[in-house]
């Protein structure tokens, strides 16, 4: 816990300035315990009201913050939800949210909406868009466990519905699509911390493809207390197993369900937060007081689509109106109604006691017979069943393709790594082998499937000069040797000197090796790569070095700028794109997908020395990041 709590420091900068207000009880939520400890942590004080305070009067949490100028809060979604509805213009006067900078929402699903009209609302009493802080944690990694940037404001994502509902995955929407799906970005993962998604077979999915969120780092726990059969399911290998559904874009984790709430209906994968909000706004149900979910009919074996909403209304024209409203309200959503819409008094739905729909538990009593009366629809439940067939078997047959295309690029691998290395190592001449891997690449890629997209290729000076590039799989080699011409050599770390295979093909193609750690060794192999420069060699770094599991792009090393400076040579950004969701670091299941290679404009060194290499780093580092696709992952470093 005091892990998660340093790494949050880091993260939200929590100073002894700051003052945090809660009205959920310390002995109910281990996020409170671990707020207690951050405030004795940074001698930060705290103030605590009684939840039954905020649920009574909403009104009366704003005013804390007011009154105690709180810099750090947070809620739930729903709490927010409730100062929306139950805060008046009124309540309003006289209150003051400015000193408000993180306004924590986790603990549930964050609903664009809300997050979008709670800042509209409360502009006016000083709550800044950017105070809204969406978060996703867990209580089996200490509750917190991705945070976004500070001071970024909330991030919405606009997906393609039919297309993420039927095959998983997020593409964005049209800017003007009225069906799109909306999610809210959940930040990064805390230092030390990792989140991968992984499918149905344990195989970690590319980039904006849905799975199941899977996580490791410090402050993850060890196992639940006294129930070895539960704590076995949690984990898979290093990683446990979150229960939540999510894809990632740009390094930011998008949450899309819990992966036991998820229906599936037609073979596609409905989600009832959103559906859940949007029969909540219909006049007469009562707001937050709607359970949607799925019960499996066994004489079909398909889901059939449940809505519990709760209404104070009685009569029977007033039920005949809101079932059609529903109806229409989720038809426009999904493409078809529900299968059963079932109108329930006030506190029918059941509920944690922090504010959750208990799903589960309310499908569990409407199967029971303990509200409403059930209305089976068989024809609609045989033509679901009959329309299931074909997205169902496209889902199959998504899976097997998928294997089929891994095992497909690993034969290819080992057909074709043995035969160049043996080329390669028979050759003297570095030229030879370079034009020779070259064009063994170009074959690979077509054979692979893989579509590359080379924009500015007319840039690269036809001198002597240096090129940049990214580093973010283990692809990268393979393509930049495709597309490159073959004049290049290629920089590689030293440690491949101790590795036989490595060692022999990369002096076979006239690589030259560099020193990372050593500043001094470091500094010598520069001018040396410097002096072949200048002799009219042009080679390929990779700046940052390495690369790891968490998207972003790491620091840059200086090796490469001051070479370029010390031999007055032109340096060429190359920003490498999509790599990473083919192959990435520690992974061994390759997918399918494409490439962007877009080369910068040549940048010229501004005199000699380090000034000169860093203002070379600067520029270069800019157009990688504009183009390389993932976000900034880390300040630059000033170290060789």
């Amino acid at each position: 816990l005091l892990a998660n709590i340093r790494a949050m420091g880091a993260t939200v900068a929590v100073t002894s300035n700051d003052v945090f207000v809660s009205w959920m009880p310390l002995y109910h939520d281990m996020g409170l315990i671990g707020a207690w400890l951050t405030s004795l942590y940074y001698a930060m004080p705290l103030a605590v009201m009684s939840p039954l305070a905020f649920l009574a009067h909403p009104r009366e949490w704003l005013r804390a913050i007011h009154r105690h100028r709180a810099t750090l809060s947070g809620a739930p979604n729903f709490g927010y939800e409730l100062c929306l509805r139950h805060v008046t213009n009124r309540d309003l006067e006289g209150l003051d949210l400015s000193s408000w900078r993180i306004a924590f929402n986790g603990a549930e699903a964050v609903s664009p909406d809300t997050v979008t009209r709670f800042a509209e609302r409360f502009r006016a009493v000083g709550f800044r868009p950017e105070t809204m802080f969406p978060v996703y944690g867990l209580a089996e990694s200490s509750v917190g466990l991705a945070f976004p940037p500070l001071a970024r404001g909330p991030l919405i994502d606009r997906i393609e519905r039919e297309r993420f509902m039927n095959t998983g995955h997020a593409r964005p929407a049209a800017r003007y699509d009225p069906t799109a799906l909306r999610f809210v970005a959940c930040g990064r993962p805390l230092p030390e911390h990792e989140i991968r998604i992984v499918d149905a077979a344990g195989f970690e999915v590319a980039e904006r493809e849905e799975g199941r969120l899977e996580f490791k780092g410090p402050s993850a726990t060890s196992g639940y207390y006294r129930n070895a059969d539960e704590t076995e399911h949690l984990f898979h290998g290093e990683w446990l197993d979150s229960g939540d559904r999510a894809y990632m874009a740009r390094g930011e984790v998008y949450i899309t369900g819990r992966a036991k709430n998820v229906i599936i209906r037609a073979g596609r994968n409905l989600y009832p937060d959103e559906l859940e909000e949007s029969v909540g706004n219909i006049p007469g149900v009562r707001k937050g007081c709607v359970a949607i979910f799925g019960s499996r009919d066994s004489a079909s074996g398909t889901e059939r689509l449940v809505v519990l909403a709760e209404t104070r209304a009685t009569d029977t024209p007033t039920h005949q109106r809101l079932r059609r409203e529903i109806n229409a309200a989720l038809t426009d959503l999904i493409g078809g109604a529900p299968d059963e819409v079932v109108l329930a008094p006030p506190y029918t739905v059941l509920k944690t006691s922090s504010g959750k729909i208990r799903r589960a538990a309310s499908r569990e009593i409407y199967e029971q017979g303990r509200i409403g009366q059930q209305y089976p629809l068989w024809w609609q439940l045989a033509r679901l069943l009959w329309a299931g067939l074909t997205p169902q078997w496209r889902r199959a047959s998504h899976t097997v393709a998928d294997l089929l295309y891994a095992a497909y690029l690993w034969a290819l691998f080992w057909i074709f790594a043995p035969l160049t290395w043996s080329a390669v190592a028979l050759i003297p001449r570095p030229e030879l082998n370079r034009r020779l891997i070259r064009a063994v690449a170009k074959l690979f890629i077509l054979l692979s499937a893989t579509r590359v997209r080379v924009h500015g290729l007319d840039q690269l000076p036809n001198e002597a000069h240096v090129l940049v590039t990214n580093h973010s799989s283990y692809i990268d080699g393979i393509v930049l040797t495709a597309v490159l011409p073959p004049r290049y050599g290629f920089v590689a770390k030293r440690e491949f000197l101790d590795q036989f295979v490595a060692r022999a093909f990369l002096r076979h193609i006239g690589a030259e090796f560099v020193e990372r750690f050593e500043v001094g060794r470091s500094a010598e192999d520069a001018r040396r790569l410097a002096l072949a420069a200048q002799a009219g060699r042009s080679f390929v770094f990779f700046p940052d070095g390495t690369f790891g599991r968490q998207v972003g792009l790491l620091p840059f090393h200086m090796g490469a700028f001051l070479t370029a400076a010390d031999a007055g040579l032109t340096v060429a950004p190359l920003a490498i794109r999509g790599t990473r969701s083919i192959l990435s670091d520690g992974q061994w299941f390759p997918r399918r997908g494409e490439v962007r290679i877009t080369i910068g404009a040549a940048l010229h060194p501004e005199g000699r020395g380090w000034e000169a290499a860093l203002k070379l780093r600067n520029a270069a580092r800019e157009m990688i990041l504009r183009y390389c696709g993932e976000p900034e992952g880390g300040a630059a470093t000033p170290g060789v």
